[in-house]
């Protein structure tokens, strides 16, 4: 079972608990309602669902519901959620045909809730807080939405913006961030791995280990990065790479 197979089983919303567990019991509620009792077990809803509760499968599972939370938050920011961002989210994340119903149930439900974004970025930042390569990851997620019209509007970006200021990036981490991202900006080499144009070979080669080191798929998914999210994950150390190779033939070190 993937990752989606396991964001309403009764017991998620009270291991994730607070504004995420609140919200994810809520979505399994709704959802219970609506369907009958064996086409709730044939999905895995109300309690067949396989949920460990270990430390990381929890984290998992967080930041699975959180995504999905803030990604319907975002596709409000504009003023309009389109079919593009909630079909986008479905085709991005690989989710299977099955599990669906899971993700629009709780997709559904963050769109309908009156709270506050901030509260569940909040959730999300603590849970995360001593990992901020996860943290990274989830804002690269919410970017691959959000251009999902081909366009990152005003509005989204100032949301990421502030994303990413609760998770406690500076100003100029974001911007690395977006650079991946935006149109135009992915040509500044080092603006992608945070470097400035002064900086010594030395120095650039010990930065970029480092970064791919901390970007690691596999060192991700052990501080609680689902695997599915490990393709978008490859695809940021792709561009790092490409970052310092254009930057090392430029500066005639290869």
């Amino acid at each position: 079972m993937s990752i989606w197979g396991k964001i309403l089983g009764a017991s998620v919303g009270f291991a994730l608990g607070g504004p995420l567990g609140a919200l994810a019991g809520a979505a399994a509620g709704h959802y219970i309602g609506r369907f009958r009792a064996d086409a709730i077990a044939a999905e895995g809803i109300g309690g067949s669902a396989s949920f460990s509760e270990s430390e990381n499968s929890r984290r998992q599972v967080s930041f699975a519901v959180a995504v999905i939370v803030l990604a319907a938050k975002l596709a409000k920011a504009d003023g309009v959620v389109t079919r593009d961002e909630i079909e986008t989210f479905k085709q991005v994340f690989h989710i299977p045909i099955h599990e669906v119903d899971n993700v629009g149930a709780i997709f559904d439900e963050a769109k309908a809730s009156p709270d506050n974004f901030e509260l569940y970025a909040q959730q999300i930042g603590i849970i995360f807080g001593n990992n901020p390569a996860v943290l990274e990851e989830f804002l690269n997620a919410l970017f691959c939405i959000a251009k999902s019209d081909n366009v990152v509007h005003p509005a989204e970006l100032q949301y990421l913006k502030e994303v990413a200021n609760i998770f406690g990036f500076t100003s100029g981490e974001f911007e690395r961030i977006a650079a991946m991202h935006m149109p135009g900006a992915s040509s500044d080499t080092y603006q992608i791995l945070g470097v400035t144009r002064d900086i010594t070979n030395k120095e650039l080669k010990a930065h970029y280990r480092a970064l791919v080191l901390e970007h690691h798929p596999d060192k991700l998914i052990a501080q609680g990065l689902p695997e599915e999210f490990v393709e978008q994950a490859n695809e940021k150390l792709a561009r790092i790479n490409a970052a310092y190779d254009q930057i090392c033939t430029e500066r005639g070190q290869k």
